[in-house]
């Protein structure tokens, strides 16, 4: 199957080119061929490559035709995506790292090596200056991809060259988990905020009810986008509960619909919102993430998202001493542990007992 050639070079030395060819019907199906000083160290590789070659599906891997990164990511985002819609930050992170120089690699060089050199390119200049919590997300995502791109369309991509590069970028400091936020609003802070959005609703007509969106977020506990998304007939007055469609979920977000209970106060403000929309509240999540971070910035209300209002509500039932299953069936937490991170607690009872601002959004539903 093998030959192996000598060639007098110009200096007066003889160099041993190795070639293997493989023949099929006649016909050669595989040829490659390497070139050596010494005749015993061609006469071992062309050994070793012929056992190879003879190994099932070497031939056929051998001849396939490597595709780049950007191109296993645009199946995974066509194949996977048609089953389970991946979510914003999930796609968007992808549709990055196959636009950057990773994403031009090959299948087949996608090495370790490679992946420990993009996450310190990502933390230089020239990749972004990110945090190395931004890196481990990265691979948290291409990890998706890598986990079934060999198994489903036979990519030659080894899923275990990640699991040994992030093993180096730990001990390297190149990844980290993001740190567990523990920012909860002081009733002062939302006092502030509620005294400028009233005085917006005054002086012109506001287009996103802030002044019940973010109590209506500390109390159902919900994010943005859930609270968007709630229909009328996803309400259940009755059993003062809430149909949660597409819950985020590590596993599965698209088709995690939850049914979560609410607390009454959350329950009288769905009570004042009109009934001209599928929706309860027919507005765009991220305009409500951008009016409250532009109020915020404005009144210098230091480093508070509105994804923090979901803390302060699961955090505020702990307070008022519900155990564990009764907070989850309002959070929507399937792994109770995770409930652990919400233990921020600032006292006893619920503060928002006497808050004066809750008794004038939901006006005559306070009683009921």
């Amino acid at each position: 199957m093998g030959t192996i050639t000598p060639r007098n070079k110009k200096d007066g030395s003889v160099s041993y080119t190795a070639q293997i060819r493989i023949r099929r019907k006649g016909e050669i199906v595989y040829q490659e061929s390497e070139t050596f000083a010494r005749k015993a160290v061609a006469t071992a590789w062309m050994k070793k490559r012929e056992a190879e070659l003879a190994m099932p599906g070497a031939l056929d891997r051998m001849n396939r035709k490597s595709v780049t990164i950007k191109e296993v990511i645009k199946h995974y985002k066509r194949d996977y995506g048609a089953v389970r819609p991946l979510g914003r930050t999930k796609r968007d992170t992808l549709n990055a790292i196959a636009e950057t120089w990773l994403g031009a690699l090959l299948d087949v060089e996608l090495t370790s090596q490679k992946l420990v050199e993009y996450a310190q390119w990502r933390l230089s200049k020239e990749g972004g200056a990110v945090l190395p919590q931004t890196v481990n997300n990265d691979l948290q995502h291409l990890g998706a991809v890598v986990s079934v791109a060999k198994a489903a369309w036979d990519y030659d991509i080894d899923p275990q060259e990640l699991v040994a590069a992030r093993k180096v970028m730990r001990r390297l400091g190149l990844i980290r988990k993001s740190a567990e936020r523990s920012r909860r609003p002081s009733l002062d802070e939302l006092a502030l905020l509620f005294t400028h959005y009233s005085d917006m609703v005054k002086r012109t007509r506001s287009e996103i009810p802030m002044l019940k969106l973010i109590p209506f977020a500390i109390y159902s506990t919900r994010r943005q986008d859930e609270i968007c998304r709630i229909r009328w007939a996803d309400f259940d007055k009755d059993h003062k509960r809430v149909l949660v469609r597409d819950m985020k979920n590590p596993g599965q977000t698209a088709g995690n619909d939850v049914w979560c209970s609410l607390p009454d106060e959350a329950v009288a403000i769905i009570e004042t919102m009109p009934k001209d929309d599928e929706r309860i509240f027919p507005y765009n999540g991220k305009s409500v993430s951008a009016s409250f971070t532009r109020v915020t910035s404005f009144l210098a209300i230091e480093d508070l998202h509105f994804h923090d209002l979901r803390h302060e509500g699961v955090s505020r039932l702990f307070e008022m001493e519900w155990d564990i299953p009764r907070v989850a069936s309002v959070s929507g937490h399937r792994d109770w542990n995770s409930l652990r991170r919400y233990t921020h607690l600032q006292g006893r009872g619920d503060k928002y007992a006497a808050w004066p601002w809750i008794k004038s959004i939901i006006g005559d539903q306070a009683d009921t």
